[in-house]
């Protein structure tokens, strides 16, 4: 498989067997989001969703103090207009497109976009460093990367009007007891454990797995019954693969499956 080269230093990506490292790279700014870096992981998600060989995938930031600090504050006065911002080219967009599961790494603040950014992902690992803003009610406006809807089925209605209304940020262990998080770890064991995970992930049957992940989209946007519907036809989809036959085959045989996509 050719690695996918992003065509700038600011984001970067790399193999791991079948797990892809995207790190947003530009610590200096704390990992803010410029359009060309927003093009750049478009067209990644675009890539990997066409890369068989890439089965999960995890995202963090460049250095010890941000995951990702959002949109570049002072490229938004470069829109004409309130509708050119609109219409722009949104990198919580991209994300949101891939269909392989996504691991968030969450190493530092995690504000405004960055957050949507965590929130487009699958799994959250937070370091115990890391905290989380919706920052952008104290500029005047607020989030458009889905903050208010992803947030609300992360925390609920409650602690998300905490979060909008205020600006405030909260620290990793509030995240963690609100469940914006999985999991809260040392720093230095933050990518280790993301990547493991996303190793785990990797070695299941990857028909299944992104199957799974579109099923948990369904599950929060269906009526209950519904929902139970669209899972028994998921199911019934996923049983009749090669994959699947061959995990009740690697299962007989008390030996590890070899899973092919088919």
């Amino acid at each position: 498989m050719t690695d996918f080269d992003p065509g700038l230093e600011q984001v970067t990506v790399s193999l791991d067997g079948a797990v892809a490292l995207v790190t947003i790279n530009r610590p200096e700014k704390l990992n803010s989001v410029t359009p060309e870096m927003s093009a750049a992981l478009e067209a990644f998600a675009t890539w990997a969703n066409d890369a068989d060989a890439v089965r999960a995938i995890v995202l963090t930031g460049a250095g010890e103090r941000a995951f990702c600090a959002g949109s570049d504050i002072r490229t938004l006065d470069s829109y004409a207009t309130p509708w050119d911002f609109r219409n722009r080219r949104d990198y919580c967009d991209a994300l949101r497109a891939l269909r392989k599961p996504v691991i968030a790494a969450i190493n530092g603040y995690a504000f405004g976009g960055g957050l949507e950014t965590a929130l487009t992902c699958d799994i959250r690992i937070a370091a115990t460093t890391a905290t989380f803003a919706a920052p952008e009610i104290t500029l005047g406006w607020i989030g458009g990367g889905g903050m208010t809807a992803l947030l609300a089925h992360s925390i609920g209605a409650s602690n998300t009007a905490l979060m909008t209304m205020t600006g405030d940020p909260i620290d990793a262990a509030r995240a963690l007891a609100w469940g914006l998080v999985s999991e809260v770890v040392p720093p230095a064991e933050l990518l280790p454990r993301a990547l493991e995970l996303a190793r785990t992930i990797a070695s299941r049957p990857p028909i299944a797995a992104e199957t799974a992940k579109v099923n948990l989209t369904a599950a929060f946007n269906l009526p209950l019954a519904q929902a139970v519907a669209y899972e028994r036809e998921l199911q019934g989809i996923t049983f009749a693969t090669e994959d699947a036959r061959e995990g009740r085959a690697a299962f007989a045989e008390k030996r590890p499956g070899v899973f092919t996509r088919r």
